[in-house]
């Protein structure tokens, strides 16, 4: 299994190699790199494409302190991308991946050919969330994640892929995963919940850029997606159907679908 070290932190990393542009892919919190599965088989035929796991989850190393914020998680991202030679890069990244795009693209724009924002925001946490939230960590931090996995699952999934039984077993291998996250996973739920917001940041990125969401999205709704399209200029807004917070996983075949338009567009 591959694995960077940089800041402290052992990297799990995947990349298919191969001469085209990269596109590194960024996964949301609770989950892993393997949320991309489906967009990697995609397009590793054209591209070079490259998914990490967070500091604290799925299989890179856990340093400890409070927090994994924000802020650090942009410098892994920004060590990740230098590390593996991967600049300019197509950034790919979901919720939380998404906060450490959208960081990338304001400051580090030379890292990046292109930045896709999926089910994420540029505002901070809705003050409406954080209580709930903050319950949800306490319990996971001194139980366990199998204790809040069946409240955390209709966060992360829409009602529809919650719901169909032909995705019974992609739905029981994400409840296993979630389940299975240390207690450990408090750190990177802390850093997501105190996130600072980056709207003036955000504005004033330059980088072609398309925002993805799902429209049964209740974690970041899809107003949330709109206003950074009206931030960025010149940025593509695009709504799948019949996917909540995780449409790479509810929805491969669309997602896939949207990006490959995308990058069409682009000339590299």
């Amino acid at each position: 299994m591959p694995h960077f070290t940089s800041n402290g932190v052992s990297f799990f990393y995947e990349d298919t190699g191969g001469p085209g542009p990269a596109i590194v892919f960024s996964h949301g919190l609770m989950m892993s790199s393997r949320m991309w599965r489906a967009q990697i088989d995609a397009f590793r035929e054209r591209y070079r494409c490259i998914a990490y796991d967070h500091r604290g989850q799925g299989q890179s190393s856990d340093p400890g302190g409070r927090s994994h914020d924000m802020e650090t998680c942009y410098r892994d991202a920004v060590a990740v991308i230098e590390g593996l030679d991967a600049r300019p890069c197509h950034f790919v990244g979901l919720s939380m991946g998404g906060f450490i795009g959208m960081r990338l693209a304001a400051r580090r724009p030379d890292l990046l050919y292109s930045l896709s924002l999926l089910e994420t925001s540029a505002e901070p946490e809705a003050p409406e969330n954080v209580p709930r939230y903050r319950k949800l960590a306490w319990v996971a931090q001194w139980l366990g994640t199998r204790f809040v996995v069946d409240r955390v699952m209709p966060i992360l999934f829409g009602r529809t892929f919650m719901a169909d039984p032909k995705m019974a077993a992609v739905r029981e291998s994400w409840r296993t995963e979630i389940a299975s996250c240390p207690r450990t996973i408090v750190r990177a739920v802390r850093g997501v919940i105190e996130r600072a917001g980056v709207m003036d940041e955000v504005a004033s990125v330059r980088l072609p850029t398309l925002v993805v969401v799902g429209d049964e999205d209740v974690a970041t709704p899809p107003p949330k997606a709109r206003r950074i399209q009206q931030l960025v200029s010149g940025a593509r807004l695009a709504r799948i159907a019949a996917a909540g917070h995780s449409s790479p996983v509810e929805q491969p075949a669309e997602v896939t679908q949207v990006l490959s338009d995308f990058f069409a567009t682009l000339p590299y």
